[in-house]
């Protein structure tokens, strides 16, 4: 296929509309149901590159959950806790232990279930059976994979009345060394990003306590990738294999901080006992629980306890989640792993960081208040990396 006529670019207006190769060769993909859009294969292509290398740099499988081409969460395959299989909705799958991409998928758009909402999934290998059963249940536009088994390409056919999007990649595919794109009728070239990120990156420890698990290691790797497909300024918190706060976007690196810190907060809030035995509906949607949970976590728009809305949404009224609660359950956290693709330039952010658990921290370094970040990071013994490069995507 040399080219692939799209519905519209990223609005309606925005015809026409197609994607091919710049060179003339054939696209290194094929779709097997669906008619993904512009947006769609924006978040499929950078999707694909990030559970590409995090499996060429870690040895796992991994998926991601991307949207508005930004990651929500990626995670290797590694088996969930119980606690964590029921807060991502997943406790009642047989055969989950048994597939580790299934479990990389659980993991992934179980972090962050109301921005995973509509997305994009992304597969290192080939999507089998557990996956593609995982997959059906959820709101989501596609999914990329190398490749699909016979019975998970089945079950992913049958979604959506047979329009769900499903695009495989050649795995082999090697893109030019060079990257163009327009802004305003001019052309962008540069060459791509093949930096590659490994534990080489981690060596200049810069803080007074040097010692780094191999988990944090892991963790750090996981996120500097997530960090290298995620619209900047970003800010990554990673734990046990998993990308569980990704703060995308914002002109100013505290709000990153902030953004992604508030979203591991409610991970870690979700596989509280509170919120694991609420009460709910058995009439409720999952994406309503996912809202629910929000709003009794985060006390949002609606308080989901009073009178008057917790008849909506659960069998009994439920017990209030009181800040002190939360912040007592938050302060046993530790050993969680932060990346920033760019430098802090502010103590403010590490302050951030201590509060949702943060031991490990990797960096580029190179801002005039490095000394004082140090000096922060070494008041909590945090271990902190600088790794002189900045991982900007735009």
């Amino acid at each position: 296929m040399k080219e692939f006529e799209l519905k519209y670019g990223c609005n309606p207006n925005q015809k026409p509309a197609k994607i091919y190769m710049h060179d003339g060769s054939d696209l290194p993909i094929e779709i097997l149901s669906g008619r993904p859009g512009f947006i769609n294969f924006l978040d499929a292509f950078n999707s694909w590159q990030l559970v590409k290398e995090i499996k060429e740099q870690t040895g796992y499988v991994a998926a991601a959950s991307f949207k508005h081409v930004s990651p929500t969460s990626a995670a290797i395959g590694k088996i969930l806790p119980e606690k964590l299989k029921k807060a991502c909705f997943v406790d009642d799958i047989e055969g989950l232990d048994e597939s580790p991409l299934a479990c990389a998928f659980a993991r992934a758009r179980g972090t962050d279930r109301m921005c995973s909402f509509g997305d994009w999934i992304a597969l290192s290998d080939e999507c089998d059976a557990t996956t593609a059963k995982l997959i059906k249940r959820e709101v989501s536009d596609g999914v990329i994979a190398p490749s699909f088994s016979d019975e998970a390409l089945e079950i992913l056919k049958a979604k959506r009345n047979g329009n769900y999007n499903v695009v495989k990649i050649d795995p082999n595919y090697v893109p030019d060394l060079a990257e163009r794109k327009q802004v305003y009728g001019i052309t962008f070239e540069q060459g791509r990003n093949n930096f590659e990120i490994n534990e080489a990156l981690l060596e200049n420890i810069v803080t007074e306590n040097k010692a780094y698990p191999d988990d944090a290691k892991l963790d750090l790797i996981i996120a500097l990738i997530t960090l290298k497909y995620t619209q900047s300024n970003s800010v990554c918190y990673a734990v046990d294999g998993q990308a569980i706060g990704v703060g995308a976007g914002q002109q100013s690196r505290i709000h990153c901080t902030r953004l992604a810190g508030t979203k591991a907060d409610t991970w870690q809030l979700r596989q509280h006992e509170k919120v694991l035995g609420l009460p709910f509906l058995p009439t409720l949607a999952r994406a309503e629980r996912d809202n629910v949970i929000d709003g009794y976590i985060n006390k949002n728009e609606e308080d989901v306890c009073a009178d008057g809305n917790w008849q909506k949404y659960f069998t009994t009224q439920p017990e209030v989640f009181t800040r002190e609660e939360m912040d007592a359950y938050l302060a046993t956290i530790s050993g969680v792993a932060l990346a920033s693709d760019a430098f802090f330039p502010f103590s403010d952010n590490i302050e951030r960081a201590k509060k949702s658990g943060v031991s490990y921290i990797a960096e580029p370094g190179g801002s005039i208040r490095d000394d004082a970040v140090i000096d922060c990071c070494n008041k909590y013994n945090m271990v902190m990396s600088f790794t002189g490069m900045r991982l900007f995507h735009h």
